[in-house]
Parts: structure tokens; sequence; C-alpha cells
């Protein structure tokens, strides 16, 4: 395991980032970690807490996933995909919403379902499930608001600039909405094994997982077409992260969550994207050698 952890920190460190690792067999419990305790930014990897708390008011009764919602054009959550790019006026179920959210990781429609859910019903479900360290502060939408403020009169160009970043509440886990790595294997598992909803609800969920249309991440660590990878990524200015699950054709499962924050400013820093798929590749191999 030590050449295990060795390969993962040489990997991280040949990309230009800070990386931290969990990888859990979700049917063994047999463990993979670097820094995997260590607080981290969640970005859009916490829409799938919100998820899951979207599931759980719907298997209590207390939300019903085909009701319709309203979204004109004005006041959307800023994002390239999704709601924030459309014109014009939409109206969609929640669970389409949800869909969005997860598939193009779509800010305007997970506020959206943040305002039927709350914010206080997101950390209700994360406490519940024994994740003691994950915390949503921020909407996205006030997410965004910070970065905004603290960039100051530069505008995004300012965003380039090394000081500006370093003074960013939104990549600041003491600060803004944070998880650690094992607490989001945790939860990975938890939706895996049907003990994060009914199971009928965690099938949704993992349904949604497998949608995400973006590969060049975790899901390029494992280009195997007998191998299915489910995940939800999370982006802002200079982190990258991912978590999912890699399921084998042999039933072997395992919940890989990895966090990264790169040197480098530029928006586009595809090194950064790899070494996901890399260190949960070196992670996984290990765990199935075992």
């Amino acid at each position: 395991m030590t050449n295990t952890l060795t390969r993962i920190r040489e990997a991280f460190d040949g990309a230009g980032v800070t990386g931290r690792l969990h990888a859990l067999d979700i049917d063994s419990g047999a463990e993979v970690g670097a820094s995997a305790d260590h607080p981290v930014v969640t970005a859009s990897v916490h829409k799938l807490c919100l998820l899951v708390a979207l599931h759980q008011q719907a298997a209590a009764g207390r939300i019903d996933l085909t009701e319709q919602i309203e979204c004109p054009p004005a006041g959307r959550t800023p994002g390239p995909t999704g709601l924030a790019a459309m014109l014009d006026p939409v109206r969609m179920s929640l669970r389409d919403a949800a869909y969005l959210m997860m598939a193009v990781s779509d800010n305007t429609a997970a506020d959206l379902l943040l305002e039927r859910v709350g914010l206080d019903a997101v950390n209700h479900t994360t406490a519940r499930l024994g994740l003691a360290h994950t915390h949503a502060v921020y909407t996205f939408g006030e997410t965004f608001g910070t970065i905004r403020q603290d960039a100051g009169p530069g505008g995004p160009q300012a965003l380039t600039d090394p000081y500006i970043i370093a003074r960013l509440r939104a990549l600041d886990p003491v600060r803004t909405n944070h998880s650690t790595p094992r607490d989001m294997t945790r939860l990975l598992a938890a939706i895996w094994r049907d003990e994060a909803c009914a199971p009928a609800h965690a099938a949704a969920i993992r349904r949604l997982l497998g949608l995400q249309v973006w590969p060049h991440r975790m899901a390029s660590g494992f280009p195997f077409d007998d191998v299915h990878v489910a995940g939800k990524t999370g982006s802002l200015p200079t982190v990258r992260n991912e978590v999912g699950v890699i399921e084998y054709p042999d039933g072997g499962r395992y919940a890989v969550a990895v966090f990264t924050r790169a040197t480098n400013t530029a928006a586009t820093f595809p090194p950064a994207d790899a070494v996901i798929g890399t260190t949960a590749r070196i992670a996984v191999e290990a765990l199935r050698a075992l």
C-alpha cells in the first residue's frame, strides 16, 4: 500500500496539483487514502448531497418529484450549461431539474431545487448519514456571489491573479461548502447499499450519477466498455473534483473521491483533469489486488 500512496502522490505532483483522495471497496470495506480526512471545497460535488436530501423528502412524502416548477429567464444562477444557458422561460418537473443538475452540473437547476428543499435539510441529511465533516454554507448562486465580491472590480479576468485567488472565500473550506474525501465515499457507499434513502430512490440517484456527461476526469482512468463509472464533478477557479463509483463486470464496486487544487490559474488545465482519473485508477487497482 505504501507504493500505491507514493504513486498517487507522484501523480498529483506531476500534474501540478495538491490532491486529496479516498477510495473504498463498497463491499469489503478495504480502503486507500491520501489526506482522506483533509477538509476540501466541494464546489458542485455538493449537488450530490442536495440530490440525496431531495429524494429523502420525496420518500417521506414531503415532496412530489413530478411537481412542476417555473424558471423565467431573469435571475438564473450563472453557469455555462443547462437552464443558465437558455434564453426562454422553462417549465419542468423537480426530477428533470435534478437530471440537469447532475448530468451537466446545471447551477440554476440546483438552486431551484434548493429553494424547494432548503440548505438546512441538506445539512440535516448529511449529519444524519454521519458525514460529520460535510456542511453546506451557501447556495450555488451565493457561492458565485462571494467570488464576484472577492474578485473586486477586475471581474473574471482577476481570477488569473494568484493574489486574488488566494482571497476567495469560495476556495477556503472553512468559509464555504466543504467535506472530506472520506465523507464523500461514505455517502456514495450508502447510496449504493440503499442506506441513504429508500431503495427505489437510491436507484434513481444511481441512475442520475450514471448520466453525467463529462468523460475527462474520473472516467478517463477506466476506458473499458465493461466498466461503468457514475459520478459528479465539481469545479471552481483552480479547483477540480470528482466523486464516483466504479463498477466492474465481476461485481466489484469502488467509491472514489478525488479533490484537487492547482497552482496554475488557467481555466483550462488538462493535466489537473486527467490526474483525477489516473489516481482513481491507481487506487482501485490496489483495492482489487487485495
